[in-house]
């Protein structure tokens, strides 16, 4: 079994809306007949994406159908990658970074702000359904760490009072600008230094 967060409450059913099952259809061209079962990864995404950013099991059970497979199958995968949610993730759903680079630059605090401001434990909703968070590997931006993600946005540059600003903002939907918290563009080097220096 999983080590994942798998919610106690699923629905009974699970069935991709009208336009999903265009998409469906659209992604299964991708492969060979016999190789349909490949189409697993987006076919999950898809189902988290109609469900509010997290599958339901009826969803895993649906997808197993669609490509002909076992439902462990389906499973297996839905289980091994942190980018697939079995629970409820709440509008804002926030991914830690705390690969090296990130725990170098003090995404121990931004954890810290997470358990304070979000909910004490991983993977669990907050009091108000509204968000949660879970630590990640890499997320590929280290060279603005420490940073997390936010559904499909990256915030950077990130200490304690930027990152209790942002989870802050969750009550309001009034959430910062993406990018660098710290106002630098691109990856341009901090306090203004050089990387080349004239003689």
């Amino acid at each position: 079994m999983s080590g994942k967060h798998i919610a106690k409450e699923q629905p009974n059913s699970f069935i991709f809306s009208e336009i999903n099952l265009k998409k469906k259809d659209e992604i299964l061209k991708k492969y060979p007949e016999q190789r349909k079962k490949s189409a697993v990864m987006p076919l999950l995404y898809l189902a988290q994406k109609q469900n509010d950013g997290w599958i339901p099991l009826a969803g895993i059970q649906y997808i197993a159908d669609l490509l002909e497979v076992p439902y462990i199958k389906v499973f297996e995968v839905a289980t091994f990658y942190t980018m697939y949610n079995l629970a409820p993730v709440g509008k804002y759903f926030v991914q830690v970074c705390t690969t090296t680079p990130c725990m170098i630059r003090g995404s121990g605090k931004i954890v810290d702000m997470c358990k304070k401001y979000i909910s004490e434990k991983e993977g669990h909703l907050s009091e108000d359904k509204k968000s949660s968070w879970i630590e990640v590997e890499c997320l590929g931006a280290c060279v603005n760490a420490p940073m997390i993600q936010i559904n499909d946005d990256y915030y950077e540059d990130l200490d304690e009072q930027s990152a209790k600003k942002i989870f802050q903002s969750f009550n309001d939907d009034s959430l910062p600008s993406i990018g660098s918290q710290k106002g630098r563009k691109g990856s341009e080097p901090i306090r203004d230094r050089l990387t080349l220096i004239k003689n």
